[in-house]
């Protein structure tokens, strides 16, 4: 089931939600400071190709440097991506088959706030998330 909805996710809006997310991680990294936003950018990019069965999980061991670039990320760019991901969401579900679609676009909203400090895993990994 996983597989099917990761392929009407990607026809549908998954192939354009990463497309975005790569070109403003390319424009991220034209600067030595936007490196590590330009990698978080890439990260979610493919997160958003294939997010049915992943999740986005908080690494622990990530400090101080990656709270403060997620506050910045936030003030720049993290409040209109999830707002995007909100009004698409809800777009989404106005449709019975859309429902599962909606709901993923939901599921980026957190990592498309703060996305520093998180890595995405499987979710069939046992122990996910340590």
């Amino acid at each position: 089931m996983k597989t099917l909805l990761n392929i009407i996710w990607l026809v549908l809006s998954g192939f354009w939600l990463a497309v975005g997310y790569v070109v403003a991680g390319l424009l991220l990294c034209i600067t030595v400071i936007g490196i590590p936003f330009g990698i978080a950018s890439f990260r979610i990019a493919l997160y958003t190709l294939w997010p049915f069965g992943r999740a986005a999980v908080r690494r622990w061991d990530a400090g101080a440097p990656s709270f403060a670039g997620n506050v910045l990320w936030l003030l720049l760019a993290g409040w209109w991506l999830a707002l995007l991901h909100i009004t698409t969401g809800i777009a989404q579900c106005l449709t019975i088959i859309g429902i599962p679609l909606g709901v993923a676009n939901f599921k980026l909203i957190p990592i498309s706030l703060a996305p520093l400090g998180r890595e995405i895993v499987d979710t069939d990994q046992p122990f996910a998330g340590r």
